[in-house]
């Protein structure tokens, strides 16, 4: 009886696994998620102080952009304009919305269905960065593309 149960622990228990990269759990964000937008393409651009108009910079990332969204059509986006916090309530608003527009209209000119963007404006109310210096007012002039 012994030499059974010896001939037994040389056995692989059968655990319903099996091995090979078929079976590795994926690394990395879900594709099409706002997480893949994020760490594969980008999810914000910048803007000069009082301006709404694209640096080139701005441009590549709304191109990747626009070739995610190609490649996952059943997604939809949100563009949120943000503004430094100078300037008044007022004006902020306004010109975060002109920000969100120009990057919803670059997307449409790429191909995007416009019927996919909303765009929303939160002038300074939103910073990203806290601080009263160039640094912080920087990356607060931005429009943020978020899955929705």
């Amino acid at each position: 009886m012994v030499a059974l149960l010896s001939a037994c622990a040389h056995e692989k228990a059968d655990t319903g696994a099996s091995s090979g990269a078929a079976t590795a759990a994926p690394s990395g964000p879900v594709p099409g998620s706002e997480a893949d937008l994020v760490a594969n393409v980008g999810d914000r651009i910048f803007y000069d102080l009082n301006k709404s108009g694209l640096t080139s910079d701005a441009q590549a990332t709304l191109q990747k952009q626009a070739s995610w969204l190609a490649q996952y059509p059943q997604v939809n986006v949100e563009i949120a304009g943000n503004c430094d916090d100078r300037g008044t309530e007022e004006y902020n608003i306004a010109l975060g919305q002109r920000r969100a527009n120009a990057a919803r209209d670059f997307l449409v000119a790429k191909g995007v269905a416009s019927s996919r963007i909303s765009t929303i404006s939160y002038g300074k109310d939103r910073p990203t960065a806290v601080g009263d210096d160039e640094s912080a007012w920087a990356q607060n002039r931005n429009a943020i593309t978020a899955v929705k």
